[in-house]
């Protein structure tokens, strides 16, 4: 099997800045995995990198799809393996970067996904109902897909409904695992990451209140910039009326907070996580993989 490394890690915590200075380091390119940052015009919002650091070394699947369609995990995971097939014949080294458990636990694993087009007559109308009644219905369903989704995030739980509506039964997981994988995460002190999610909170702010604002004007609905989450539920709030920026602030932040919380919940279970305090280990940690045969 191949071998790929992917940097992951809770929101705010450096993943970005460690993938660029490894990628320069073992001369490796970079695949995005945050499942929002796939889409063009989320940039302040989804925490992307800027145009001048996406320059440094060759990023790929970033800003690739448009925010008005659902991009799907199975897609990513065709595209993944397109990519990686394409760096690998320039021999050099992928390196995977985003903090979406759900790509990184897809990818290790080797998912093979039931193959769903989209059907975006039924993905209007469920986009109609609340969280809590989508929820609901695909615990129904599927109670153990139902456990692996974020309640919060509206994209997946339509998506996994669709899956199950239009296949009559849920389908049993199938894996096959193709690549060898090193997942690295940059070891945070939760005390020092929350004033750092606010602190990247507030300097972001007046950019994501234009983000929103540049939404509409290309024609998404408040509906469907919220379904984004975090940033865009609160900020699109306040753009649409419906809160104070204080508020949206508030709110916002103590869902990064919490989000970020989950994301290393979810880490701590994955018992594959190395885990590095700075770049010296990081790249100890690399240049063993890479050199180790097995």
């Amino acid at each position: 099997m191949k071998k790929v490394i992917f940097i992951t890690g809770p929101t705010a915590s450096g993943k970005s800045e460690s993938a660029i200075w490894l990628a320069k380091k073992i001369d490796g390119e970079i695949i995005n995995a945050d499942s929002r940052q796939v889409y063009k015009y989320l940039d302040a919002g989804s925490g992307k990198i800027t145009k001048v650091e996406e320059k440094i070394v060759p990023h790929h699947l970033l800003s690739i799809a448009h925010p008005k369609r659902n991009y799907s995990l199975g897609k990513w995971l065709k595209d993944v393996d397109r990519v990686i097939k394409k760096i690998y014949r320039k021999n050099k080294i992928p390196i995977l970067c985003g903090g979406t458990i759900l790509y990184l636990k897809a990818l290790k694993e080797g998912w093979i996904l039931p193959n769903v087009k989209p059907d975006y007559k039924l993905r209007k109308e469920l986009e109609k109902l609340d969280n809590e009644t989508l929820f609901n219905k695909l615990k129904e369903l599927d109670p153990q897909r139902a456990l692996e989704i974020q309640k919060e995030n509206k994209r997946r739980l339509i998506r996994a409904l669709e899956i199950a509506l239009k296949l009559g039964k849920v389908p049993k997981l199938l894996k096959q695992p193709k690549y060898k994988v090193l997942i690295v995460a940059p070891y945070v002190d939760f005390d020092k990451l929350e004033k750092k999610i606010y602190k990247r909170l507030i300097k972001r702010s007046k950019k994501i209140i234009l983000e929103i604002k540049k939404l509409r004007k290309i024609g998404l609905s408040f509906q469907r910039i919220i379904s984004f989450g975090l940033e865009y539920e609160w900020f699109g709030k306040y753009v649409n009326g419906e809160i104070d920026l204080d508020t949206a602030i508030e709110k916002c932040y103590k869902d990064i907070r919490r989000f970020a919380k989950k994301q290393l919940r979810e880490l701590n279970k994955i018992k594959e996580v190395n885990w590095f305090k700075n770049k010296k280990e990081l790249l100890k940690i690399v240049r063993e993989f890479l050199k180790n045969e097995n």
